[in-house]
């Protein structure tokens, strides 16, 4: 990793410092390479395993865009699948940035060159959120919420203020009743100050550096389009869903377009969870395992599926199993 990035990732990650850490640029390549080593954890924990779906958990809300995978059977070491995995997984997913590393863990993807992509991804994502003062809300609304009217009049109100082509929209759906809102901060604000209005129950700034999966995002579309295209890209082989329209991805053509795609589109979480878990009744849930820093994928899925999260279990490359269980 070092190699490819040009700085000690490890040393970062472990000694700080945070802010550096939090930083959009540091924190996708970070949250890329754990998840990747919890899958190697989980291999050396759990050699043998019955049909799964794992997952690697978000970046603990910052730099990235909570970012983070979810895959199935993770017994490969690092940039490689073995067939034993493959027979054993029923689908991968990541969540923003994570999902790089599902497409590694699926074989669709090397390493070194995915890491790269993250690289590029991370660099371009943070130059943009840097041009315009811009941010993201989490939002846990009632029945009776009306995001997109919501996000609406927070643009009319930015247009009073003298704001051109303002920006505010749903920029992630994490579960029935909760929505991330990315936009212009002064957007942000206003839905924060009228939350009782719009029949939001709570709402919370994210600590990241800009409005992530939003046109805000356009800048570094065309940077991560060129790596892509220097990047030779193979069929998964596994099933691995995309964040953009929350299907199968197809073909390595439609992997190029929608990683692209996906810098600029909502994160259609809450629907990716319905698609990998839909069953007939009485079918049995596979293994969940989330893979990575962080646990909220575990809770979002609580919140879609309780059955499917009862065989849920969160796997960090740096947390100390036997601690993890107490």
């Amino acid at each position: 990793a070092e190699k490819v990035l040009g700085y000690d990732l490890l040393s970062l990650c472990l000694e700080g410092p945070r802010d550096a850490l939090d930083r959009t640029q540091h924190c996708q390549p970070a949250v890329f390479v754990a998840s990747l080593a919890a899958v190697e954890k989980l291999n050396h924990l759990q050699p043998e395993v019955r049909g799964r779906v794992g997952r690697g958990g978000p970046g603990r809300g910052r730099g990235g865009g909570a970012s983070g995978l979810l895959r199935g059977a993770a017994e490969a070491p690092l940039g490689s699948v073995s067939p034993q995995v493959v027979e054993r997984c029923v689908a991968a997913a990541g969540y923003s940035v994570g999902e790089f590393a599902a497409l590694v863990f699926a074989g669709a993807l090397g390493f070194a060159e995915a890491l790269y992509a993250v690289k590029v991804r991370a660099e371009a994502m943070q130059k943009a959120s840097e041009a315009v003062p811009s941010g993201m809300l989490s939002v846990v609304g009632r029945r009776e919420a009306n995001y997109k009217f919501a996000c609406l009049e927070a643009r009319k109100h930015c247009e009073s203020l003298g704001i051109e082509n303002p920006v505010c929209t749903v920029s992630n759906y994490l579960f029935p009743d909760s929505r991330v809102i990315a936009g212009h901060l002064q957007a942000l604000e206003f839905l924060q100050e009228n939350a009782r209005k719009y029949y939001f129950k709570r709402t919370k700034m994210l600590p990241v550096s800009g409005a992530f999966h939003t046109r805000l995002m356009e800048p570094a579309v065309e940077p991560l389009a060129e790596v892509l295209k220097s990047i030779e890209i193979q069929k998964p082989l596994l099933c691995v869903y995309s964040n953009v329209d929350g299907k199968k991805y197809m073909h390595s053509k439609h992997i190029q377009k929608l990683l692209v795609k996906q810098v600029v589109s909502p994160v259609l979480w809450e629907q990716t969870m319905h698609s990998v878990y839909e069953r007939k009744q009485g079918t049995e849930f596979p293994y969940t395992y989330e893979v990575g820093p962080g646990n909220q994928l575990g809770a979002i899925l609580k919140q879609c599926n309780l059955k499917a999260w009862k065989q849920y279990k969160h796997v960090d490359a740096l947390e100390d199993e036997e601690a993890a269980d107490i």
